[in-house]
């Protein structure tokens, strides 16, 4: 389907553009979210006639989201989650979490604004992208730790998984016992046997 755009839309075009699109796309998405017009030359006419309009409009929109997004820029929301000791969460933090951190701290933000490429399911601080308008993308960061203590070492730059990896490695070599790769299976070591022989005989 052929339609106008009636403001930019990523990976497809600018105000104003004719492109074409499917339709179902076209239908489920652009159209009744007033994104696009069907291009057709009754349309045309209606674009050109308000085109001035939508532009002071966009321009209008875009002017708040950038004020909106100097506030947001780099805000740091923390998300206190269960994990397991590989740092993998049991769940995983979804848009409403990021909405709802957010507000927690002051700014409002619809959930169709949060750019979530997927879930996010690890301990760490990640990057989400706010599309406070089309043309005004900011990123925020989403501290997602199993505790406070965490959340802190992790804005400090401390990789609290690798940590955790590393104690857990340095616990099982506490356990581990040398081997002789000259005996059987089984076979007791010579200096143990001596031990043993001493022991018994002290």
């Amino acid at each position: 389907m052929d339609i106008i755009l009636l403001e930019r839309v990523a990976n497809l075009g600018a105000m104003g553009d004719v492109v074409t699109v499917k339709d179902g796309y076209a239908r489920n998405f652009l159209l009744p979210q007033k994104k696009a017009l069907r291009a057709n030359d009754a349309n045309r006419k209606v674009y050109e006639a308000n085109r001035e309009r939508l532009e002071t409009e966009n321009a209008n929109r875009r002017s708040d989201a950038e004020k909106a997004g100097e506030k947001l820029e780099g805000a740091e929301i923390v998300l206190i989650r269960s994990s397991s000791n590989a740092g993998q969460l049991y769940g995983s933090v979804s848009v409403r979490d990021v909405v709802q951190g957010l507000e927690a701290g002051g700014h409002k933000v619809d959930k169709r604004q949060v750019v979530l490429g997927h879930p996010i399911k690890t301990l760490g601080i990640h990057d989400v992208t706010i599309a406070l308008h089309p043309e005004v993308h900011v990123i925020v960061k989403a501290n997602v730790a199993r505790s406070d203590d965490e959340a802190e070492l992790q804005r400090q730059g401390v990789d609290v998984i690798g940590a955790m990896a590393e104690e857990e490695r340095n616990e099982s070599e506490g356990f581990t016992e040398a081997v002789d790769p000259s005996l059987e299976p089984g076979e007791i070591p010579a200096d143990l046997l001596e031990e043993r022989a001493e022991a018994s005989e002290g």
